[in-house]
C-alpha cells in the first residue's frame, strides 16, 4: 500500500512504468491460526469483573469503616470534656461535702452535750428529794431545755415530746397548786409537738443507703466497645509468603473479622442513648453516689431545697445512662421519686411558753 502511495505521489515522467492498479496485487491471505489463538473465554472475563468488583468493594468497605472510627473517636474525645466537667462539679461536691460533715460534727459534739445533760438529769433524779420545790423545779428546766435542743440542734420531735412528757408526769407527781401555770403552759406546747406529722428519719436514711448500694449493679444503655488492635496477630508472628496458604488464611480472616465488625444489632428504645466508653460509667456511678450522699446530709438538716435538687438530678442521670427495662432500674427510680415526694422541711415551733413560765416562776419565788 505504502508503494502505491509513493508511486501516486510522484511526479509523472516518460520512463516510468505505469502505477500497478489495485486489481493486480493479491489480497493479504487471513491467517486462520492466529485468530484462534487470541479469542478469550467469556467466562474468565466474568470472573475477573468479579473478583475486581469484590476487592473495590473491600476497599471501599475498608475506607468507610475507618471514617466511622473516626467519628466515634471524636465523640468519644467530647464525652472525655463532659467527664473532665463532671469531676469538676465532684471535686465542688466533695468540697460541700467536706463542709457538711464539718457542720454535722459540730451537731454531734452538741448531741453529745445534750447526751451528758440527760444523764445528769437522770442523776439529778436519784439523787434530789421529790417533795421539794427546788427539786421539782430543777427537773422540769433540765427536760424543757433537752426538749428545746432536740428541736433546734436535731430536729428530732419524738425525744423533745419524750422530754416534755416527763416534764408534766413530774408535775402531775408533785401535785402542788403552784405549778399549775407551768403545767398549762408545757401542755400546750406538747399539743404543738403531738401535731407535726411524723417524719421517720432513720427510715428514709436506710432506704437512700439502699439506691447507693445499688448502684454499682444497675446495668448501662449502651457501652462502646471496640477491638483490639493489639490482638489482632501475634506481634513477634513472621509475614507469610504470598502465595502460601497460610497467607490466604490470614487474609480470609482478616477479611472476616472486619466484615463482622461491620454490623452490630442492638436494641434501644430511647432515640438518642447515651453513649459512654467503659472506663466512663466508673464516674459516673462515683458522681451519683455523692450526689446521694449530698442528699442524705440535706436530709439531716432539713433542707428540703437541696435534698429536693439532688434526687431529682440522680433521677435525670439514671434514666439517662442506665437501662430502663432492667427491674433494678425501675426499682431505684421507683424508690427516689417516693424519697423526693417526701416533705421533709416540717417547721417546728419553739418551746419559748413553757421557757417563759419556768423563767416567770423563778423570779416569783426570789426573795424581794
Amino acid at each position: 500500500m505504502n508503494d502505491e502511495i509513493n508511486a501516486q505521489s510522484l511526479p509523472p515522467s516518460s520512463g516510468a512504468l505505469p502505477p500497478a492498479t489495485p486489481e493486480s496485487s493479491p489480497p493479504p491471505a487471513s491467517s486462520p491460526a492466529k485468530t484462534g489463538q487470541s479469542g478469550f473465554s467469556p467466562w474468565l472475563i466474568v470472573a475477573v469483573a468479579a473478583l475486581g468488583l469484590t476487592g473495590w468493594q473491600w476497599m471501599e468497605t475498608r475506607d468507610r469503616l475507618a471514617d466511622t472510627q473516626q467519628e466515634i473517636a471524636k465523640r468519644l474525645t467530647e464525652s472525655d470534656a463532659v467527664v473532665n466537667e463532671s469531676l469538676a462539679l465532684a471535686g465542688q461536691a466533695q468540697k460541700q461535702l467536706t463542709a457538711l460533715q464539718g457542720k454535722l460534727g459540730e451537731l454531734e459534739g452538741r448531741l453529745a452535750e445534750s447526751k451528758s445533760q440527760q444523764e445528769l438529769l437522770g442523776t439529778l433524779y436519784q439523787n434530789l428529794a421529790r417533795g421539794n420545790d427546788e427539786s421539782v423545779l430543777t427537773e422540769i428546766e433540765q427536760s424543757v431545755t433537752l426538749a428545746s435542743q432536740q428541736l433546734q440542734l436535731a430536729g428530732n420531735v419524738p425525744v423533745a415530746i419524750l422530754a416534755l412528757e416527763t416534764a408534766d408526769t413530774r408535775l402531775a407527781d408533785s401535785n402542788r397548786p403552784q405549778f399549775i401555770n407551768l403545767r398549762k403552759a408545757l401542755t400546750r406546747d406538747l399539743e404543738r409537738l403531738r401535731a407535726l406529722p411524723q417524719l421517720d428519719i432513720p427510715g428514709l436514711y436506710l432506704r437512700l443507703e439502699d439506691v447507693i448500694d445499688a448502684i454499682d449493679t444497675l446495668p448501662l444503655t449502651i457501652i462502646a466497645r471496640f477491638p483490639d488492635e493489639n490482638q489482632a496477630a501475634p506481634p513477634d508472628a513472621a509475614p507469610s509468603p504470598m502465595l502460601s496458604p497460610e497467607y490466604w488464611r490470614a487474609l480470609a480472616t482478616d477479611f472476616w473479622q472486619d466484615f463482622r465488625g461491620l454490623l452490630r444489632i442492638q436494641r434501644i428504645d430511647r432515640a438518642e442513648p447515651a453513649l459512654l466508653s467503659p472506663g466512663q460509667d466508673f464516674f459516673l456511678r462515683e458522681n451519683i453516689k455523692l450526689r446521694l450522699l449530698d442528699a442524705r446530709l440535706a436530709l439531716f438538716a432539713h433542707d428540703r431545697q437541696t435534698y429536693q435538687k439532688e434526687l431529682h438530678l440522680v433521677s435525670a442521670w439514671i434514666e439517662r445512662y442506665f437501662d430502663g427495662s432492667e427491674k433494678t432500674v425501675q426499682n431505684s427510680l421507683q424508690a427516689l421519686r417516693q424519697l423526693a415526694a417526701t416533705e421533709i422541711n416540717t417547721e417546728l415551733p419553739n418551746l419559748n411558753e413553757s421557757l417563759s413560765a419556768l423563767k416567770r416562776f423563778r423570779a416569783e419565788k426570789e426573795p424581794r
